[in-house]
């Protein structure tokens, strides 16, 4: 091909070479496990945590 062609006429095996050629990688990153945290959602650690808390003394009566 003369590289005058739209990429939108190449057939499609070509534009996938192409599309891949340009796509570049994470370089060992994984994207999915560098999400923050969604604050709405539920977490079960905090829940236990408040649960742990010193039953004992829940509060100090002034004396």
């Amino acid at each position: 091909m003369n590289g005058n062609t739209p990429f939108v006429k190449l057939p499609k095996k070509k534009q996938r070479e192409l599309n891949h050629s340009k796509r570049g990688s994470w370089g060992g990153l994984n994207p999915v496990t560098r999400k923050p945290q969604n604050p709405k959602a539920y977490d079960r650690k905090k829940a236990r945590q408040w649960k742990e808390d010193d039953p004992a003394v829940p509060f100090a009566l002034p004396v």
